[in-house]
C-alpha cells in the first residue's frame, strides 16, 4: 500500500573506511564498519526512527519528530568517536572514521518499506555538501524544533544542490559537547591581533570578506559568494567560515581543495576535510598547486590595520 506522510529524513555516511581496509585488512575493517553501522541502526531505533535501508557505509532513516532525528544525529557522532578512540586493532589505533549526516523534512511517499519524494532527494544530495563530522539540515527541520534547540544551528545560507534548480537554505548543527565541528588539519601561528577579514584574489577579481559575509562559498555556481569559472571547480566547491577568531576552509567538492601557505613547499590536501587559514597563501580548487593550470585563489588573512590599508599582495 502507498501512503503519503510527513517525516524527517536522515542520511548518514561513514567516510574513511578505505583507510581501515588498507591498514587493518579486509576482515577486521569489515568488522569495524559493520559494528559502526550497527550502532547507528540501534540509535535510530532508540530515538523512535525507522531505518529505511542501509547503504554500505551508511544508512537512510525517517523520524516522525525532527527533534528525535537531531538527538539521533548527536549520538551517532559520539558513538563513532568512541569507536575510533576505544577500539585499537593490532596494537594500533584506528585510522580516522568521519561521519556525515544530512536531514530534511517534508512529505514522503512510503511504498513497500521504501521512501520517496522531494525530502528524500534533498537529504540525499545535501550529504554531499557535509564536511567531516558535520550534520547539515534544511530550514524545514529547524523550524519545527522548540526554540531552545534552534540556537544550536548556524545558517550556511543558500546552497546549490546537485540536480536541483532552486538553492536550499541549509544550516549546520553545532557539536553538542565538543565545541566546533570543523577539524583543524594544519597547525600554525595565528597573527595577533585577531584577524577580522580575508582577502581573496582570482585573476583580476579581488574581494575582502569579513564576518558578516560568512559563511562564504567558493564555486562555479552563480549563487556562490565568490565565483570561479573553471570546469574543475564544483558548483559549491569550498566554504570559508570564521570560528573563534580564525578563518577555516572546508572542502565540499569531488575533485578536492588544496591549500599552500606562503614560504612552504608542501600543501594541505582537503578532501571533505578542513583547515585553518592564516597568513598568506593559495587555495587551489579541483587541482593541486603543482599543476600550473590549477584554478588558484590567493588569500590573505587580514588584521584590522591590514584591512584599512588594503592593496594587492603576492602569495609566493
Amino acid at each position: 500500500m502507498t501512503s503519503i506522510i510527513e517525516r524527517t529524513v536522515l542520511f548518514a555516511d561513514l567516510r574513511g573506511s578505505t583507510g581501515l581496509y588498507e591498514s587493518l585488512g579486509n576482515a577486521q575493517a569489515a568488522a569495524v564498519v559493520t559494528h559502526s553501522v550497527g550502532l547507528m541502526v540501534q540509535l535510530v531505533d532508540h530515538f523512535g526512527g525507522r531505518v529505511v535501508k542501509t547503504l554500505g557505509d551508511g544508512l537512510m532513516a525517517v523520524f516522525e519528530q525532527p527533534q528525535d532525528a537531531v538527538d539521533a544525529a548527536d549520538e551517532m557522532h559520539e558513538a563513532i568517536e568512541r569507536i575510533v578512540e576505544n577500539e585499537p586493532r593490532s596494537g594500533k589505533r584506528l585510522p580516522a572514521l568521519k561521519l556525515q549526516i544530512a536531514m530534511s523534512h517534508g512529505e514522503v511517499v512510503e511504498l513497500q518499506g521504501d521512501c520517496f519524494g522531494d525530502a528524500v532527494n534533498v537529504a540525499a544530495r545535501l550529504i554531499d555538501s557535509a564536511g567531516d563530522d558535520e550534520t547539515l539540515s534544511t530550514e524545514q527541520v529547524v523550524r519545527r524544533l522548540e526554540e531552545q534547540h534552534r540556537g544550536r544551528f548556524r545558517s550556511l545560507s543558500q546552497l546549490q544542490l546537485r540536480g536541483r534548480a532552486e538553492p536550499v537554505h541549509v544550516l549546520r548543527l553545532e557539536a553538542k559537547r565538543f565545541g566546533e565541528t570543523v577539524a583543524t588539519l594544519f597547525e600554525g601561528t595565528l597573527p595577533n591581533p585577531t584577524p577580522d577579514s580575508i582577502r581573496l584574489v582570482w585573476l583580476d577579481v579581488e574581494r575582502i570578506l569579513s564576518a558578516p559575509d560568512m559563511p562564504a562559498v567558493l564555486g562555479r555556481s552563480a549563487e556562490a559568494t565568490y565565483v570561479i569559472e573553471d570546469s574543475r571547480v564544483s558548483r559549491s566547491h569550498a566554504r570559508i567560515e570564521r570560528h573563534g577568531g580564525t578563518f577555516q576552509i572546508s572542502d565540499l567538492s569531488y575533485n578536492g581543495t588544496f591549500v599552500r601557505f606562503l614560504g612552504q613547499n608542501e600543501f594541505v590536501s582537503l578532501r571533505r576535510g578542513s583547515c585553518t587559514l592564516h597568513g598568506r597563501g593559495v587555495i587551489c580548487l579541483g587541482a593541486a598547486p603543482n599543476d600550473p593550470t590549477a584554478p588558484t585563489v590567493q588569500f590573505e588573512v587580514l588584521t584590522p590595520p591590514d584591512t584599512v590599508r588594503g592593496g594587492a599582495f603576492a602569495a609566493g
